[in-house]
This record gives structure tokens, sequence and C-alpha cells, in this order.
């Protein structure tokens, strides 16, 4: 053990990141949740209804909008995610004991995420509506709530998990297959002694890198038509964005991927070394990118992690393309990082690779 230094680091090290992990950054209670509010009146009770969800731990106001249909594009975008309607005549209507409505429009592609902050939603109305309900309007506050709150829950009506989990996963098998194949099978190489035979010849590092990789591209495309006609026709899951936008963010990040299982396999001296660090970078993958736990109730430092996993863009691309329909400009803000991060792995790899080599 003390000449397998590197087994040794990862063997200590995998209880202690499951220990950080799961202690500090897993929460199945999203708090301080992304939020759009649009008044289309201002009085005491609406400013009131505002405040409240200000003082809310669930919601982070974002931003305050007066016009109808303004607040949709937060939303669709994934920047918010609830949108908040108080409409014209709200306070006239409630003063009548017409019950008007609240609208909650909640980004259910992840329910898990909407189901604590939806279900505190009428008491942050009660109690911010309760201190103005005297005198004149003390009937109001004596009996059940003089106004309704209506949710409506987008992009995935029947709240089904399938929804979120089917397309998620195939991020996960992509990044589980690609790393620990393309690590494995270049250690084997490097163990049998074949990697130098090989680089003896003309071959540059780059023209290596491309042949040892290219074949895996083809492995994941038909992981990704596995998983895609899988969820169409044994869960029915909808298409509604650009087909041609998922399949460049596929690219992305199995290209990703791969420099990812080639950097690992610059490093790994044995395939059981090459399989240990596979599993220490999957482990954050599955836990910090939003798959298994709502990404926005981690802490701040877990989700600065989570950025630099490819995988937490890519759930991010197929949610928008499947349950959004979001097309090329929908994806750009996770397309440009998951670029950057294939570019920066590809660096790091090119170099570890000529650096192990000599």
């Amino acid at each position: 053990m003390r000449r397998d230094r590197l087994t040794f680091a990862i063997m200590v090290m995998m209880p202690v990141l499951q220990l950080l992990l799961f202690g500090y950054a897993i929460n199945n209670d999203p708090r301080h949740l992304a939020t759009v509010v649009e008044l289309r009146e201002d009085g005491p009770l609406t400013r009131a209804f505002l405040a409240g969800l200000r003082l809310s731990s669930y919601f982070d106001i974002i931003a305050v909008v007066r016009y109808e249909g303004e607040g949709d594009q937060w939303i669709r975008s994934g920047s918010a995610t609830f949108l908040i309607v108080v409409p014209e005549g709200f306070e006239t209507r409630l003063v009548r004991g017409e019950r008007p409505q609240i609208l909650i429009a909640a980004d259910a592609s992840d329910p898990v995420a909407a189901g604590g902050a939806l279900g505190a939603a009428n008491e942050i109305a009660r109690r911010s509506f309760a201190p103005l309900l005297v005198g004149p309007l003390l009937p109001l506050a004596t009996k059940a709530p003089p106004y309704d709150i209506v949710i409506h829950r987008r992009f995935n009506p029947a709240a089904e998990t399938s929804f979120n989990i089917v397309p998620g996963l195939l991020g996960v098998i992509l990044t589980m297959t690609m790393v620990m194949i393309t690590s494995i099978a270049l250690t084997r190489e490097f163990e049998r002694g074949t990697m130098e035979t090989l680089l003896a010849t003309p071959l540059r590092p780059a023209e290596v890198m491309i042949g040892k990789t290219t074949p895996y591209i083809l492995v994941g495309a038909m992981q990704t038509v596995l998983v895609l006609v899988a969820g169409a026709l044994l869960f029915q899951i909808p298409f509604s964005g650009s087909f041609d936008a998922l399949l460049m963010g596929v690219g992305i990040f199995i290209f990703a991927n791969l420099m990812l299982g080639y950097l690992i396999s610059t490093v790994a001296r044995t395939q059981m070394q090459a399989m240990q660090m596979t599993f220490f970078v999957f482990l954050p993958s599955i836990l910090l990118s939003g798959f298994m736990f709502p990404f926005r109730a981690m802490p701040w430092w877990a989700q600065m992690i989570g950025e630099a996993l490819p995988l937490t863009h890519f759930l991010r691309i197929v949610r928008e393309t499947i349950l959004k329909g979001a097309s090329f400009s929908g994806i750009a803000d996770d397309l440009v990082p998951l670029l950057a991060i294939l570019v920066a792995l590809t660096s790091l790899a090119m170099m570890r690779f000529r650096r192990t080599l000599d």
C-alpha cells in the first residue's frame, strides 16, 4: 500500500468525499429558489404579499415585472424556477369577496425541486394578508382564505418523475461508460506495453488520441438512440425542442467524457487505478449535477463544483430541448461552458500524454 500511493489516496479520499457531499451538499428541501413576480397592480395587499415572498426562505425574488407575459421568458430559459402572477383587479375582487386567483407557474421539469416551495406558498400568502384584513375586512380573515392559489406545473403537468429521470439517465450512462471504457482501455495498453510500440511508429500523440477515442463515439451514439427511443416508447416522454441542438449537445458531451477518460489514463498506472479514479469522478458528477438532488438546494460551494462538471450542463441541455422546446439559442448558456470544459480536458490530456511517455 505504501508503494501504491495513488490507490491508497483514493481509498482515503473516497469516504471523506462521501461524508462531505452527503453531509453538507445534499438537501431534499430546496430553499432560495429563483423567482420572478409579475405584479399587474400595485396596492397595499400586493405589496404585503411581495414582502412576504422576500422574507420567505423558499423564494429568492430575482425580478419584479409589471406586464402580462413578461415573466414567461425567465421560466422558459431556466433562469427562474417560479413565476408568481398577481392579476389586475386582485385587491378589488378580494375586498368584494370574489376569491381572486394568484397564479404560480413552476418549472416542474424537476418536480422534487418545486414541491416544498409550492407547499409553503399558501402559508406565505395567509401571513402576508392577515395584518391587513382588519376593520371592515375582518370577516375575510375569519373564514376560508378569500383568494385561491392556482399552481401550474410547466413542462411536466402531471409531475411525472420519469420526465426528469429518464432524460437525465442519458447523461449518467454516457458519463459512466465513456469515461470508464476509455480510461481502462488505454491503461490496458500501457500495462501490456503495446502503447510504447504504437508510439514507436511515426504517429503523433494527437493522432493516437483520435484513433483510440473515435470508436467509442459510435458506442455513445448507440446509447443515445437507445435512451431516446426507450423514453419515447416506454415512458411517453414528449420531444418538443430542436433535435439538431440536442445532437450538438450530445456530441460535445461525448467528446468531453472521452477526453476525461483519456486524462485519467495518463495518470493511472493500472486498470484498477483507472476504475477507482473513474468512480472518484463519477460520484460528485451524480450528486452535484442535479440528477439525483435539486441543484438549487445545494450550498454555493457545491454549486460552484457542479458548474465545473460536464454532466451538470448536459442535464440542462437535455431537459431544455426535450421538455421545454429549446433551440440553439435556448441552450447557449450551457453549450458554451460545456465546450470550454471540452477544450480544457483536451489540452490537459495532451499535456499529460506527452509528459507521461517522455
